[in-house]
């Protein structure tokens, strides 16, 4: 699985000129599912981001996590996370799970979120050309794999 973070001051996702879901302060979570991907790598993803210490403390150091400020976390699906640029000029996506196999663990990865952060969190619509947009905030983005956890 991977996951691009951005720390957001705001973020939403429109499908169809519908708003599906919409946060203020928190993290806005970009993720794709390969074949590869078991519930032992949503459970490790999910507790790393809601305990990733990336908002400001008091003294302005990043030492607080999106549970400690009491932040939101909307999560859009992203099989594009998963090109492969190695050839040519068109990426492939041969890496990223067809949607019988991606669906469920979109699924259990929202539910493991919710349950380690304590709240609902938002999401687009899996499959759907959504729109998304995002207030970036520091900027803080980062990226992470969980077959390369660094």
């Amino acid at each position: 699985m991977r996951a691009v973070i951005q720390r957001v001051t705001g973020a939403s996702v429109v499908v169809d000129d519908r708003n599906t879901g919409k946060i203020e302060s928190g993290l806005l979570i970009l993720a794709g599912f390969e074949d590869a991907d078991a519930p032992e790598d949503l459970q490790w993803l999910s507790g790393k981001l809601v305990n990733l210490r990336v908002f400001n403390d008091p003294e302005g150091v990043m030492n607080l996590s999106v549970k400690d400020t009491g932040g939101d976390i909307l999560v859009v699906s992203q099989f594009t996370l998963h090109a492969s640029t190695k050839k040519g000029n068109r990426p492939s996506y041969i890496r990223a799970s067809k949607p019988d196999v991606a669906i469920p663990l979109y699924e259990a990865f929202l539910k493991q979120v919710e349950q380690d952060l304590g709240k609902p969190v938002q999401t687009g619509v899996f499959g759907a050309d959504m729109k998304v947009s995002l207030l970036n905030d520091g900027p803080v983005t980062i990226v992470i794999d969980t077959k390369n956890k660094e």
